[in-house]
């Protein structure tokens, strides 16, 4: 089977750090000749959690062990979870009793969580170890897989402990999508719209008329959709590699969004793809509030990620609604405050995201106390 390949160029296409894309049907068997190019060794540690193991475990393994790897693996807990510091040494520690060294290659299957789990722990363990990247949800195939961040959870917020450490290979086998619960492709889904709104207006124009189709897993539009968002983030990430500045652009809607994660509580009534989708309508609306966008963009936004079904305003928890106030405080705590003041990404139009950090808190607590109480 055929697959396109997208390369994510560092350091001037540096052979040491750049890395491909590959996405495509029929990836998953092929895994072992694939990882052959970029091992440095012959071992392999698969990363998976319990919801992906059953599904593609054994066909990994067996195209590692043909390919000519000695394989160990480990499988946790599915779920925000297990992006802790309880699991990241439960995953350390499995692969120093398999006696992992420096060229063993750990092998990330799964969606987000389990990419930026084993993202941190190649970058730790032993001072740092190769990592390939087997994203098998919507959302990871398309943002969290490519482009180097790694991260685990604390109480204090969603990815506050973390490295920048590039994968060898990212294999985006777009037939795991065909296993995951519609609202998995929804949340993923969210991801795709960004990129339009950030910096490329024709292609949300095309997302409102073949978004459902997206949605829908109809292999055309979906593979068009894959393709032109892993191409919009090595774009970035190879031009803003640590997030500086352009990269940033990238996290339109998280501000919002992980604050609405942190007050629901990691697991909670929103993935992480649905508190995107709500924040995405807020920057928007904020932006609108401010006179920098034109409020028909606001009405877009919020229209379209409806029609698909994504969330478009925070739920409520055990009949509540969120607290505003402890949402700006969240908000307060962001990786991204930089002398006291939030990074927003705000927008003057659909595709003219930009950077500001000269909002006034009332402003956003208006919009906060707005959407919570919808």
């Amino acid at each position: 089977m055929t697959y396109q390949t997208l390369r994510v160029a560092l350091d001037g296409d540096s052979a040491d750090r750049s890395y491909d894309i590959l996405t495509g049907p029929g990836l998953i068997d092929r895994v072992g000749e694939l990882a052959l190019p970029v091992a440095r060794g012959r071992t392999a540690f698969i990363l998976t959690d319990e919801n992906v193991a059953p599904l593609y475990l054994g066909r990994v393994q067996f195209s590692l062990t043909a390919a000519g790897f000695n394989v160990h693996h480990l499988i946790v807990a599915a779920g925000e979870q297990s992006k802790s510091f309880g699991t990241l040494e439960t995953v350390l520690n499995a692969m120093l009793d398999a006696r992992c060294e420096r060229t063993t290659l750990l092998v990330a299957l799964g969606g987000g969580i389990i990419g930026d789990l084993a993202g941190f722990a190649a970058s730790v363990l032993l001072r740092g170890v190769d990592f390939i990247q087997i994203p098998t949800t919507l959302l990871s195939q398309v943002d969290s897989s490519v482009g180097g961040k790694t991260g685990i959870n604390t109480r204090h917020g969603k990815n506050l402990v973390g490295t920048f450490h590039q994968p060898r290979l990212v294999i985006a086998d777009t037939d795991t999508l065909s296993t995951l619960p519609q609202r998995e492709v929804l949340a993923g889904y969210a991801e795709v719209a960004k990129y339009g709104l950030i910096d490329d207006a024709p292609f949300w124009d095309w997302l409102e008329l073949h978004g459902p189709e997206v949605v829908a897993l109809s292999p055309s539009p979906l593979a068009l959709a894959i393709h032109t968002s892993c191409t919009a983030k090595a774009r970035v990430v190879a031009a803003d590699e640590t997030e500086t500045g352009v990269r940033a652009l990238l996290n339109l809607g998280h501000t919002f969004g992980h604050a609405l994660e942190a007050e629901g509580g990691y697991g909670g009534p929103l993935l992480h793809g649905e508190a995107v989708a709500v924040g995405m309508v807020m920057a928007f609306d904020l932006s609108a509030a401010m006179g920098l966008c034109p409020a028909e963009d606001a009405r877009r936004v919020r229209a379209h990620l409806s029609t698909v079904g994504l969330p478009v305003v925070p739920p409520k928890i055990n009949g509540a609604a969120m607290d505003a106030k402890a949402l700006l405080h969240h908000m307060a705590g962001d990786k991204k405050v930089k002398d006291g003041k939030v990074t927003f990404v705000l927008a003057r139009g659909i595709g003219q995201s930009f950077l500001s950090r000269e909002v006034d808190p009332a402003d956003v607590l208006r919009i906060l106390e707005q959407a919570v109480s919808a």
